[in-house]
């Protein structure tokens, strides 16, 4: 399951991050000489608290700030202002430079890849069936206990199924197993390296490194810039944000929240989820059996280029419906001529759909949970003393159940029940990459045909992404409840039907 909603000092460190980029930015007046002070607010005095020395602790803190400010980490090798070339950085229409997903070498703890390992809990036993059934004689006797020659070693596990004190582990490096591609791999020095190749940015592994080594880079300055500026900027908020905030943020001071921190206003992205499950539904009924043998869902960016990728005889197969961000964006945009929309969400791999290029003028910025309550810890702002405004209730119950997995599927499958009540529909949904993949193996098998299928990359859903901040069990309790506020319960009584067309184009 990962650390998702655990509360440790890697959070800490990331909100304190992302709270002074925030003041930064609020405060920008063309100066920026006060990032050499950051890190010695964050890390203050002599001792180190998390690692072994309070430099490495800063070094560490100067490379998050960077990423944090969408800046590339500085070479290692050689000598560098931690500013080295922010003034560039900080417009407002600044994307951050690939890669998104980055490996701070030095915070990395060279985990031990895939290492079968016999712990001190070993008792030594005279039957020493370990031995006994290792196909490699990698396993000898010494000074009263067991111990594995890792020359030897094929890791095929059988040690570890017949020691009955369970002393016999596989060591496996978290960042890997969480990485459904398989695009983290070693270099030189034994530290991870991210294959960006094979990378779908989904952050997995981001939010699964018990070091903190690894980062995705953020749009916080630039967004605080734009807001910031004479152009009015809307909060796109995804359905996932139920509860993120704790309990002090009801949906009821949503508004009032994020109006606190400058933005226009709110628009929830559960909107654009009917629209785009409507689009689905739609396209299903056309295309499914007559042209294509099944169909993917559109929403989740890291499932849809896996599957693409990784299938391209069946890419098609993938719904060319335009996500929930997307639509939204559009929708702003259409009704707000000029206006900047930053989306609010629980995913890295938001950041690198709205940096295509057929995507960037619809979405301006890219921010999680996680950056916003640094922002929120910047700007002060005391959730309680909030007042209460009606968000314009207008998603269905459907829309805004997007974030958990199966949602998507059911929204459409209510949707295709309305348009086609006589049509038997068949659903299979997968969450994480690794069970996408095997879904769409026999998919491509012709196992699914006629079904609808609905990848996830993450587990849980998007609620399980890596900038939310909640366990993901709580974080799906708190997307029901928002459900239940909801007046309409499917997307096809969406007020925004008729814009659908437009939006399309």
């Amino acid at each position: 399951m990962g650390m998702r909603g655990i509360h440790t000092s890697i959070n800490d460190i990331r909100k304190m991050v992302f709270a002074e980029v925030a003041r930064l930015s609020y405060q920008y007046d063309g100066d920026l000489s006060d990032m050499e002070n950051i890190p010695y607010r964050i890390i203050p005095g002599e001792v180190s608290t998390y690692r072994e020395s309070v430099f490495l602790e800063r070094a560490i803190v100067k490379e998050r700030m960077r990423l944090a400010m969408g800046l590339p980490l500085r070479d290692v090798t050689e000598h560098a202002p931690v500013s080295k070339g922010a003034e560039e950085c900080v417009l407002p229409e600044k994307y951050y430079q690939p890669p998104l997903i980055n490996i701070i070498k030095f915070a990395c703890h060279k985990c031990p890849d895939n290492v079968v390992a016999i712990t001190d809990q070993c008792q030594g036993c005279l039957a020493q069936p370990c031995r006994q059934v290792c196909p490699k004689e990698a396993i000898y006797f010494d000074h009263g206990q067991c111990h594995i020659d890792q020359s030897k070693c094929i890791k095929c596990g059988k040690c570890m199924s017949v020691c009955q004190y369970g002393a016999i582990l596989r060591m496996e490096r978290p960042c890997a197993v969480a990485c459904g591609m398989k695009a983290i791999k070693s270099d030189e020095y034994g530290r991870a390296e991210i294959d960006q190749e094979k990378c779908v940015s989904c952050g997995m592994c981001l939010a699964n490194c018990p070091f903190g080594a690894i980062a995705d880079k953020a749009q916080i300055f630039q967004c605080i810039q734009a807001i910031r500026s004479e152009t009015p900027v809307y909060a796109a908020i995804a359905p996932a944000i139920a509860g993120q905030f704790g309990k002090e943020l009801s949906p009821e001071k949503m508004r009032a929240a994020f109006r606190a921190l400058g933005f226009h206003d709110v628009v929830e992205v559960a909107i654009g989820a009917d629209l785009c499950t409507m689009q689905e539904a739609q396209d299903f009924l056309e295309e499914v059996p007559a042209k294509l043998p099944f169909m993917g869902t559109s929403c989740c960016p890291a499932w849809s280029v896996m599957a693409k990728r990784e299938f391209p005889k069946n890419a098609e197969c993938i719904s060319m419906a335009l996500t929930p961000m997307v639509l939204t964006g559009r929708l702003i945009k259409k009704e707000h001529p000029g206006c900047k929309v930053a989306f609010i969400g629980p995913c890295a791999a938001k950041k690198l759909e709205a940096s295509r290029r057929s995507v960037r003028s619809d979405v301006d910025f890219v921010l999680t949970f996680e950056e916003v309550m640094g922002m929120f810890e910047a700007k002060a702002v005391d959730f309680a003393s909030l007042e209460e405004m009606k968000v314009p209730n207008s998603a269905s119950a459907d829309g805004r159940g997007f974030s958990v997995s199966g949602g998507v599927a059911s929204a459409v499958v209510n949707c295709l029940k309305e348009l086609a009540p006589d049509r038997e529909i068949l659903v299979e949904h997968a969450e994480g990459l690794n069970d996408c993949r095997k879904m769409l193996m026999r998919a491509k098998a012709g196992k699914l045909n006629g079904y609808l299928l609905e990848g996830m990359a993450c587990p849980g859903g998007c609620i399980g992404g890596a900038g939310t901040v909640q366990l993901i069990p709580k974080a799906a309790q708190e997307v029901e409840k928002v459900k239940k506020m909801s007046a309409k319960a499917h997307a096809y009584e969406s007020t925004y039907t008729s814009v659908l067309p437009d939006l399309e184009e």
